[in-house]
């Protein structure tokens, strides 16, 4: 009887699994050096996951509050968000009917954190993110592709792409779809970039603290695109809502 139920036990968890995941593409890991890197020392092995093929919308979102009140527009702590959480609902249970199908902005990093874990998932490395997002359709790394990158810095500069329905875009390598051209995403580790005074700032804690500084070490000065992105986690704290700013799920592999 006891070989049974653990029988049936681990089906369950494996069909649980196979579910979250229909939704996640697998991104196979590999060796590169990141933005900041500017020799073999600062190589970062990235190890295989999954990731979110679509950002999570306002109907996924609007899902997880009403199952965790504590993430509800008038519950939430302020130690957690910020006074912009959600300020585009109408209450607690009014998310944009138009909005439904497009990228939740307006959350703060805490709340995108729990509403990963409440799924099974955490958000996305730095490393992670900017692995899977430097694919094209048909290369896993397209970073020396100029039209590649001239492309996405004018999707960057494209107004309102928040307002843009999710999943409607052609997938990367991966099957990833939105990374660029839609909106910022927070990933689980957005603060700790070139802020600490190891040997990619010579041991200069200061000098991390400032934009301009962190492109010192930069590998690829041409890269603006993930110039902007670093920029842009750099000046976040984890209670901030910002219209722009939404999130997508990661996972590890079994």
């Amino acid at each position: 009887m006891r070989k049974i139920f653990l029988l049936l036990a681990g089906l369950f968890l494996i069909n649980n699994a196979s579910a979250q995941q229909s939704n996640m593409a697998l991104v196979k890991g590999g060796i590169y050096t990141p933005l900041y890197g500017i020799d073999e020392q600062s190589e970062v092995k990235i190890r295989d996951f999954y990731m979110d093929i679509n950002p999570v919308t306002y109907a996924d979102y609007l899902e997880f509050v009403n199952k965790n009140p504590k993430w509800q527009k008038s519950k939430v702590s302020k130690l957690f968000a910020d006074g912009r959480y959600l300020s585009n609902w109408e209450n607690d249970f009014s998310a944009p009917k138009e909005f439904l199908d497009k990228p939740v902005t307006m959350v703060s990093w805490f709340a995108a954190k729990a509403y990963c874990e409440c799924q099974g998932k955490r958000l996305p490395t730095v490393d992670e993110w900017e692995y899977a997002a430097m694919a094209s359709a048909s290369k896993k790394d397209a970073r020396t592709d100029s039209l590649y990158n001239l492309s996405i810095l004018r999707s960057y500069e494209e107004p309102k792409t928040f307002m843009k329905s999710v999943g409607l875009s052609k997938g990367n390598f991966w099957g990833i779809k939105d990374m660029h051209g839609m909106v910022w995403e927070w990933t689980q580790d957005f603060n700790s970039i070139i802020l600490t005074g190891e040997s990619r700032n010579n041991g200069n804690t200061d000098a991390g603290l400032f934009c301009a500084s962190g492109a010192i070490g930069a590998k690829d000065m041409m890269n603006y695109a993930a110039f902007m992105r670093y920029a842009m986690r750099t000046s976040l704290k984890a209670n901030y809502s910002i219209t722009t700013l939404g999130f997508r799920c990661a996972k590890d592999t079994p």
